[in-house]
């Protein structure tokens, strides 16, 4: 009776664990759920009257789809005036073990407002960037239909927007500094006055750049064993969103972790069997 009782929950818990995008009932019903999320937690930007979806509700409604992102390749394309890189990230279908998307995606330092910002952050918004643009390659319809527009918020933001323009403009300088300021990836720099070039320090080299973020076969370990029964959606998600901040070493800590909690999970649930 207990192992009946047991089997029917892991039946109930895989009917709720993700939607199935070939089915139009239930991606509008992730439709309506996707809304709640993102408007809760606050997951998107007006620019400029419209409403654009940050890339975490972009990867949450993947999640929901058992679709997880997974960046493939991140090119330096830099050259002596320009910091820039190319990133391409595919999507895989934890179901069927299958790469059902991808998107590239470019940053540099020579868009707007991110004239100063350090080699490390211009190579994170790269990859951040494609993220967005590989789901909404297949997903655009859903957030649509959530009341959304269909293009990530982070697709918009290099085009910046008219009060930035506005508070750019005056203070443009004739003649920049070629140094680079240590600037929060996040942050939206403002054009500081003018300054003697003989003034300005070079920035110190940012620890972020050397990280070794975690392998294509890491990222698949992990992402197999949170596809195990007894790893909880709550846990699945949170892992998910966070899964490509990993680097080399959290990410085998993290998969040494999943094995002793899917093996005490699964031992206990034997044992009350």
């Amino acid at each position: 009776m207990n192992q009946a009782s047991n089997e029917e929950k892991v039946v109930k818990k895989n009917k709720i664990e993700s939607f199935d995008i070939s089915r139009s009932d239930e991606t509008m019903h992730l439709a309506v759920d996707l809304a709640k999320f993102i408007k809760e937690n606050r997951l998107y930007q007006n620019i400029q009257g419209k409403e654009y979806v940050n890339v975490e509700g972009w990867q949450y409604a993947g999640s929901r789809l058992g679709i997880l992102p997974v960046v493939d390749e991140l090119t330096n394309m830099s050259d002596s005036t320009e910091i820039k890189y190319l990133a391409k990230v595919n999507l895989l279908n934890l179901r069927t073990e299958q790469i059902v998307g991808a998107g590239f995606a470019i940053c540099s330092n020579k868009e707007q407002g991110r004239k100063y910002y350090q080699e490390y952050a211009i190579a994170s918004m790269a990859q951040t960037r494609a993220i967005g643009k590989a789901y909404r390659n297949i997903l655009a319809w859903i957030i649509r239909a959530a009341g959304y527009e269909p293009t990530p918020a982070e697709e918009m933001d290099y085009q910046g927007n008219v009060t930035e323009q506005k508070v750019e403009q005056p203070a443009k300088p004739a003649a920049p500094a070629k140094t680079m300021k240590a600037v929060p990836a996040d942050a939206v720099p403002v054009e500081p006055t003018p300054a003697p070039v003989v003034a300005a320090a070079p920035a110190p080299v940012a620890e972020e750049a050397n990280v070794k973020y975690a392998t294509a076969k890491q990222k698949e370990e992990i992402i197999r064993l949170l596809n195990n029964p007894v790893i909880t959606r709550q846990e699945k998600t949170k892992m998910l969103l966070n899964i490509n901040k990993l680097d080399e070493e959290r990410a085998k800590q993290s998969i040494v972790k999943l094995k002793k909690v899917i093996e005490d999970r699964e031992h206990d649930q034997s044992a009350a069997a």
